[in-house]
């Protein structure tokens, strides 16, 4: 039966954009070229110019993310491997024994893991927020959550499941008058969805540099507001003040040691050009554009099962959903090998999130459409669904 399956578009079309940003923008890989052959020294470690240049291209970096998410000073953006990275750096940087923790049933696992582990090990308590049937946190539950005891709230910008972005105004202000702490996990927004770490009242702000900034994978950063001094999440060389005999106390090297992925850095820096020349805002409204086609063209087919609210003005640009009578691992595979079309299916590593939608342990089939998808894939995603849904209902 599956040799009636046939592509109506012939070249790969990529659809997972929300785990890594893909094709790349040119100039990122021809500045991370550039950057190998001519700059590539340590930064910050000697000053021959070499050094010097690759030092200047960091700074550059940190002040762009620092504009992008409208903070005010640089040394506190401290680079990271990655969002996962920068979130551990900041859950175990500020949790200490005893300390109550607030998360949400939406979070990743680089949120969740980390967290169920130290609650676990009964080194701290935690509550999780539920989310109403659209995908949302409600603020007014985050408040009632609050105990003497409640030392951090850790949520999500928006979903990687069901792209609902959440209330952070509301839950950040909640935070700054109870005097807790903030940290927002920004991996599906920054590059896309407007940030304001002093509007939002944000404490710490984590995320990667790989998915809606369009840079390399390997780099990310945590922003570190005023209010909060994480302990180190690792401790080694800094190129700055060699004579402490521990980690030195300024940023941004108070949490940055060894030699950080300077040629990833690169081409995020060019990436960051290249989305700022653009605009965030019109990334996010085209790629609303394109799954506001695909959900329009299926949202009336009682064989598929769309997952999230249909309020495009309070999502990003993904669509999940399932297939009757189809697993969605299966289904996702034979997209790749019979259509050539990358998707993500399972659980996305948000198992509390499926297993609130009634989709755990199955998971789903996730469409992240980036800045480059057209109307045209768009269509021949919609056709290749619709013959697999005739496939299982034949």
């Amino acid at each position: 039966m599956l040799s009636t399956l046939g592509p109506k578009c012939h070249s790969m079309i990529y659809f997972d954009n929300a785990a890594t940003s893909w094709p790349k923008p040119e100039t990122v890989s021809q500045e991370m070229t550039r950057f190998l052959m001519t700059d590539a020294a340590n930064p910050g470690r000697a000053s021959h110019r070499m050094a010097i240049a690759s030092q200047r291209m960091l700074e550059d970096v940190r002040a762009k993310l620092t504009r992008f998410i409208d903070a005010d000073n640089p040394q506190r953006m401290v680079l990271t491997l990655n969002g996962t990275d920068a979130l551990n750096m900041a859950i175990k940087g500020v949790v200490t024994e005893g300390d109550h923790v607030i998360t949400t049933v939406l979070e990743h696992n680089s949120v969740s893991r980390p967290l169920q582990a130290m609650a676990m090990a009964n080194h701290i308590q935690l509550t999780r927020i539920p989310m109403d049937e659209g995908g949302f946190i409600d603020p007014d539950e985050v408040a009632r959550a609050i105990t003497p005891k409640t030392r951090l709230i850790v949520c999500l910008h928006c979903s990687n499941v069901l792209g609902t972005i959440q209330p952070i105004e509301a839950i950040g202000r909640i935070a700054r008058e109870r005097d807790v702490l903030f940290l927002l996990d920004a991996a599906q927004s920054i590059g896309m969805v407007p940030i304001s770490v002093r509007q939002m009242n944000v404490d710490l702000l984590a995320f990667p540099g790989h998915k809606s900034l369009l840079g390399p994978p390997g780099t990310g950063g945590l922003y570190v507001g005023q209010r909060v001094d994480p302990r180190p999440w690792r401790e080694g060389g800094t190129g700055s003040d060699s004579r402490s005999p521990t980690q030195p106390h300024d940023y941004p090297y108070w949490l940055e040691a060894g030699t950080p992925n300077t040629v990833g850095l690169a081409g995020l820096n060019a990436a960051i050009d290249y989305v700022t020349a653009r605009e965030p805002a019109n990334i996010l409204t085209h790629e609303r554009a394109l799954a506001r086609r695909l959900t329009e063209s299926l949202d009336r087919d009682d064989r598929f099962t769309l997952l999230g609210t249909g309020d495009f003005e309070r999502r990003t640009g993904m669509v999940t959903l399932n297939i009757r009578g189809w697993d969605p691992n299966e289904l996702g595979a034979i997209l790749d090998q019979r259509f050539q079309m990358a998707v993500r299916t399972g659980l996305h590593c948000a198992p509390y999130l499926h297993k609130a939608l009634g989709t755990f342990p199955q998971g789903a089939v996730r469409i992240s459409p980036g800045p480059f998808n057209t109307a045209d894939d768009i269509d021949c995603l919609v056709d290749a669904l619709r013959q697999m849904a005739d496939l299982s209902w034949s």
